[in-house]
């Protein structure tokens, strides 16, 4: 099965000293740094999707800031594809679905941030356009949500997300993704 990665919005805005930071990124990204060099390593089909807001009242990832860029951590190499998006779902109004027909790519495997956000609305879009999904649940970050007057903890906001995310495809340790990935390496040699 022609699988690739999805390392969405890993942006240095949700990094501690961003502007807008999250719960752990610095692990989530680790965990897709892990991913990533394994599609590399193997020639595996993998896209940087980064967001870029065109809203003029933005606080974070603004056009031209550092914040945009992505983290060091996932570094984007020159000759990698790059999508750039400017609303949660890494679909809508970007070429990403062109890249993955091009490719022919049946099953995506999703990593990025945030859970609530970006990686809940790109894993739903996948689906939908008939991919199979996984979505590495140590590989993606959140923050803290407000309901009313009640603050929902990121743990709890991430859990919650991932727990619907099953509806919608595979939702696994990256650990587990990379057995997978080379048990699918060992039968197709």
């Amino acid at each position: 099965m022609k699988t690739a990665l999805l390392v969405i919005d890993i942006q240095k805005d949700y990094f501690p000293g961003g502007k807008f930071p999250l719960v752990n990124p610095e692990e989530a990204a680790r965990k897709a740094y892990e991913l990533l060099q394994c599609f590399r390593e193997h020639g595996g089909r993998h896209v940087h999707i980064q967001h870029i807001s065109l809203e003029p009242d933005a606080s974070f990832f603004i056009k031209g800031d550092s914040g945009s860029d992505i983290h060091d951590i996932v570094a984007h190499f020159e000759s990698e594809p790059i999508v750039y998006k400017h609303e949660p779902n890494s679909f809508l109004n970007t070429d990403l679905l062109d890249l993955l027909k091009g490719w022919e790519v049946e099953r995506v495997v999703i990593c990025g941030m945030m859970t609530h956000m970006c990686v809940d609305a790109t894993t739903r879009a996948a689906s939908d356009l008939g991919f199979e999904v996984i979505v590495a649940e140590d590989a993606c970050a959140t923050r803290d949500l407000k309901y009313d007057d009640t603050t929902i903890p990121a743990d709890i906001v991430h859990k919650s997300f991932l727990a619907a995310l099953k509806s919608y495809g595979r939702v696994m340790k990256t650990e587990e993704i990379l057995a997978l990935l080379a048990g699918d390496q060992e039968k197709s040699e």
